[in-house]
């Protein structure tokens, strides 16, 4: 930058024109953001609405629980796949997840000056 500190007429001008552009999105994007989230929380309680009327509805879901679908009940059938139960060793194997703690790399990233999203 140099150490002339003028400011030009146009230098202003421009400087006030950005200025206002900035106050005028400012001034109407609150409303727009607030105006999306009433829209998007309306989509998702109509989406909510019509998935447990779905649910809720004898013709489409025969088996509302996991225990009475009948797929469920051949996989752990005595001679099924998963034959020694929903316990069992091979279910665990196949079915369940595992943890790992990984806050020791997040603890390094963040050492390095690397910004994380939450």
């Amino acid at each position: 930058m140099s150490e002339n500190t003028d400011c030009t007429r146009r230098d202003f001008l421009k400087l006030a024109g950005t200025a206002a552009a900035v106050a005028a999105v400012a001034a109407t994007v609150p409303g727009m953001v607030g105006e999306a989230q009433a829209a998007e929380l309306d989509l998702v309680t109509k989406r909510q609405t019509g998935v447990y009327a779905a649910d809720a509805n004898p013709k489409l879901y025969k088996a509302r629980k996991s225990q009475e679908n009948p797929m469920v009940q051949k996989l752990y059938a005595k001679d099924g796949f998963l034959h020694d139960g929903p316990t069992g060793h091979k279910a665990h194997l196949l079915l369940h997840t595992h943890y790992f703690d990984r806050s020791a790399g997040v603890k390094a990233l963040k050492a390095k000056g690397i910004k994380l999203k939450a």
